[in-house]
């Protein structure tokens, strides 16, 4: 019989073909940064994405010190958190943020872009974001992506 076969081809945790990326984040913009390295790690640029697989790549930020906020958002944005104990919500400026360490408020950015459950716990391990460009990854050998080209 010469028929062909449209079966739906679902991703696992065997089959997945994870590499290593090398992201650098000089002179982008921090909303616009995130959420390109969320698809890289979610795996939604790859023609095989299973929503409920971890099917993305490893990724690495080089360079967090060196991202821009566009307007007023240095003094204007804050992050917020909270103690646990009443009257215990804390604040912090970007600028504030940026200057006790910039790598974190890449990680925030792009952890606010990944799933809430599980799998974005997952996925966000695989994100290493670092200040300037010397990374620890040197053995996996990672490929320099240009983010313009990522969705």
């Amino acid at each position: 019989m010469d028929t062909l076969s449209y079966k739906t081809i679902s991703a696992n945790k065997a089959t997945v073909n994870k590499e290593w990326v090398l992201v650098d984040a000089e002179n982008q913009t921090l909303g616009r940064l995130a959420s390109k390295v969320a698809i890289l790690l979610r795996g939604k640029h790859k023609p095989n994405f299973t929503p409920h697989v971890d099917c993305g790549d490893n990724v690495i930020v080089i360079n967090a010190e060196k991202i821009n906020l566009s307007g007023n958002k240095w003094n204007d944005k804050t992050y917020i958190r909270h103690t646990g104990y009443p009257g215990g919500q804390r604040s912090l400026t970007a600028n504030e943020l940026f200057g006790k360490d910039p790598a974190r408020i890449v990680e925030k950015s792009v952890k606010g872009m990944l799933p809430k459950n599980k799998l974005g716990a997952d996925l966000f391990r695989n994100l290493n974001v670092v200040v300037g460009s010397a990374h620890s990854h040197e053995a996996q050998k990672p490929k320099a992506i240009d983010l313009n080209k990522v969705n």
